[in-house]
């Protein structure tokens, strides 16, 4: 009998350590440096004083590709942002310069004209003046990733994220790591991909764009107006974005600046890792284009605000 219950016990322990095993350990030096680079950005929007948001109820599941979405938000996700503020952060004016310069469809063949290719080279001149940014290129020249020489980093920038390489190999160069990540993109007519970007989901919200539908969590991870990551359902012209992950209120050089330098510092075409920033635990995922970004956005774990709501 006891050396059966030893057995149960045996392999008990083998199984919990096979579930252990298949979840990432949180990386604790990209956690450090990002915990850096999150105390350094300024640019970042305060909720309750810059920003209000309306998470509302629960969104339904919805199969992608799907345009049928039962609505659980009747207000939209944002219910005021400063944009004096948003005009008056460089960084972030010229971001939103660059949002209008991408054709929406995938397979559709991307014009890039002598003003927009400007657009985008005062936006990475103007990211790579931020202690945010100044502070991700001193990591990355540390670790052999990136030349100390500002305008070879700024070239790096420029090939991975924008770049322009078929997404739809049938097609001319129809998109690009900008594009996908921060504008969004849509296939087939009413596939949404990519959009993870805060700054662009209220402006096309705020154009009629956008209906937010409710937030995606767990049964007892409930968001609030706070919580600087979401997960979201949302439809965008005629297509239905079944789940959508993003920061918010961040700034655009601490977004461009994370996924970065997780881009560079791995080499698979798929990437996950798991880090805690401030009070949330997420994992950041990136996916590369041989030697351009495919996507990147983070998806929470958990978040230690949630935990202090919970108690009260």
């Amino acid at each position: 009998m006891a050396s059966r219950f030893c057995g149960v016990l045996t392999l008990l322990a083998v199984l919990l350590s096979g579930l252990n095993a298949s979840r990432p350990a949180i990386n604790q030096e990209l956690s450090n440096i990002f915990n850096e680079l999150w105390r350094l950005d300024v640019n970042r929007m305060k909720p309750g004083i810059d920003y209000t948001l309306s998470v509302q109820g629960r969104a339904g599941f919805v199969s992608q590709g799907s345009h049928v979405v039962q609505d659980h938000a009747s207000r939209p996700l944002f219910s005021n942002v400063n944009e004096n503020k948003l005009r008056n952060t460089t960084t972030i004016s010229r971001f939103m310069k660059l949002l209008d310069n991408y054709e929406r469809s995938t397979g559709v063949t991307e014009q890039v004209t002598t003003e927009e290719l400007m657009e985008a080279n005062l936006f990475l001149d103007a990211v790579l003046e931020t202690e945010v940014m100044k502070r991700a290129h001193k990591y990355l020249v540390s670790k052999g990733q990136s030349s100390s020489n500002l305008q070879q980093f700024k070239s790096q920038l420029q090939l991975i994220w924008f770049h322009l390489y078929h997404r739809q190999r049938t097609t001319g160069l129809d998109s690009s790591g900008f594009e996908h990540v921060f504008v969004g993109e849509t296939k087939s007519g009413t596939e949404i991909i990519g959009f993870h970007n805060w700054i662009q989901f209220y402006l096309q919200e705020k154009n009629s764009h956008l209906d937010y539908k409710g937030y995606k969590a767990r049964i007892h991870d409930l968001p609030d107006q706070a919580d600087h990551v979401l997960t979201l359902q949302f439809s965008w012209h005629s297509g239905v974005k079944p789940v959508s992950s993003t920061f918010i209120g961040t700034s655009p050089e601490f977004e461009m600046a994370v996924f970065t330098i997780v881009f560079l510092m791995n080499t698979e075409r798929s990437t996950t890792v798991l880090v805690n920033i401030n009070q949330y635990q997420m994992e950041l995922m990136v996916t590369r284009h041989g030697r351009f970004l495919g996507t990147a956005f983070p998806k929470l774990i958990s978040s230690t605000r949630n935990v202090r709501r919970h108690s009260h």
